[in-house]
């Protein structure tokens, strides 16, 4: 760690910074696509199958980049690499203004995807190396801290693109991309400065790369079964509130409630999984995630769907947190960076799937809610098989 960031103020300023990778592939490159779903499917044509095909091969370049995350860390150094993922998500988003022809569009989001895997598991790795000299209590914070990015995200999502919606005809989703691209570059300087006041991790030596997958295969096999479960919710949404009835300015009034509970859910969430530990933290917020999917199927109204925002938006990133509480406590440092990783693969192949298998019930049922009901279901299993993980050795 470089001078500068090495007292708490300093670790906690350069989480902050740090969170701007998040933020890009997250909360614009991820979670924002709900927002301008239902816009992008009218003036486009598209199925809930359709839809949700764009979500899936995002989630299959986040998969991607999730596999070369540690590889091209170790090859051309974690803070290169962190910053690369983020520009290159941020290029990505705003090329999604610029054309109609769905095979691009695909491409686009892989792209997107790609370099948000990046972003997002090289940032959490350099912010585990700023904090492993601290608690389990303090890297649960600065981890909270990080990853409520992408609820910072999510806010200015939510606050810009329904304003522009509004006030935009037809092709109004163009002008949503590219505000949300403007955004995202402000971020990306942001991380630019906060990745200058932290070093490296070091990379383990070539004899100690091999490591027991084992360890952390419970909350990992849970990891799968969240993103299986959440990116359903996030996708489809909008959708969902705007078939039964609620305006864009309520819709818009959700998603800040919903990125306000996941940009503060780390300090809330924080002191919990720091006493409970990661894979414990892991079976309670799932399940409190799982009722918050559900709840707007088995309640009507705004009150009931603001609630439901409130909840998934306060534990989504809790659940991302927990998991890597659970790498931190159970691997050596050398491994923080492969572990992360390789969490986020079994990640990205539960959420490569998510959408798709949601967009086909949905389409099968002729009702987004029986697929909402299904990802809360796969939740409750997620949280039955974190259960299932030893604690670690004291």
């Amino acid at each position: 760690m470089e001078a500068g960031a090495s007292d708490g103020h300093g670790r906690l300023l350069l989480a902050l910074g740090l969170a701007a990778g998040p933020l890009v592939a997250l909360g614009l490159a991820r979670f924002a696509y709900a927002l301008l779903l239902p816009a992008m499917s009218e003036d486009l044509g598209w199925s809930y199958s359709a839809a949700g095909a764009l979500n899936t091969t995002n989630a299959a370049g986040y998969l991607v980049g999730a596999l070369v995350a540690t590889p091209l860390a170790r090859s051309i150094g974690s803070r290169r690499a962190f910053l690369a993922g983020t520009a290159v998500t941020t290029l990505a988003i705003g090329l999604t203004a610029v054309t109609s022809q769905y095979a691009v569009l695909l491409t686009i989001r892989f792209v997107a995807g790609l370099g948000g895997a990046l972003a997002f598991v090289i940032g959490a790795a350099l912010v585990a190396e700023a904090s492993h000299r601290g608690s389990r209590g303090r890297a649960a914070m600065l981890l909270g801290v990080y990853f409520g990015g992408a609820g910072a995200g999510i806010v200015a999502a939510g606050l810009l693109v329904p304003w522009i919606l509004d006030r935009t005809a037809g092709a109004g989703w163009r002008q949503g991309w590219l505000a949300l691209g403007a955004v995202a570059a402000v971020a990306t300087v942001a991380a630019v400065l906060a990745a200058r006041r932290v070093g490296d991790p070091a990379p383990p030596e070539q004899h100690a790369r091999s490591w027991d997958r084992r360890l952390i295969g419970w909350p990992v096999l849970a990891y799968t079964c969240f993103g299986l479960g959440y990116i359903a919710y996030l996708t489809f949404i909008s959708a969902y509130l705007t078939e039964h009835g609620m305006s864009g300015p309520v819709i818009a009034g959700f998603w800040a409630v919903l990125g306000t509970a996941a940009a503060v859910s780390g300090l809330a969430w924080g002191p919990v999984l720091g006493r409970l530990g990661g894979s414990r933290g892991m079976v309670v917020v799932m399940t409190v995630l799982a009722v918050g999917t559900v709840l707007p199927v088995l309640l009507d109204g705004a009150v009931a769907a603001y609630l439901s925002g409130a909840i998934v938006g306060g534990s989504f990133l809790a659940v991302v947190t927990a998991v890597s509480i659970s790498v931190r406590e159970t691997l050596p440092q050398a491994h923080w960076t492969a572990g992360i990783a390789f969490a986020t693969i079994a990640f990205g192949l539960g959420q490569t799937v998510g959408p798709t298998l949601t967009g086909w019930v949905s389409d099968a049922t002729a009702d987004l809610g029986t697929g909402l009901l299904l990802s809360g279901a796969i939740l409750v299993v997620g949280a039955a098989l974190a259960l299932l993980q030893r604690p670690p050795a004291r």
